[in-house]
């Protein structure tokens, strides 16, 4: 199982290095849409504490 993991987190690595390689801007696009995507996220939280506080 472990070796498995190893493998599996091998693949991602290479994956993620081939995209970045061979498609900077697409890489950029999509880290982007990543980190809008945890703010927001992170905004709604924010936003429901507040509520749940008042």
């Amino acid at each position: 199982m472990v070796q498995a993991k190893k493998i599996a987190l091998f693949v991602i690595v290479v994956f993620v290095l081939y995209t970045i390689i061979t498609s900077p801007a697409r890489a950029a696009d999509l880290v982007q849409i990543g980190f809008e995507g945890v703010s927001s996220a992170a905004r709604g939280v924010g936003d429901f504490m507040s509520e749940l506080v008042n």
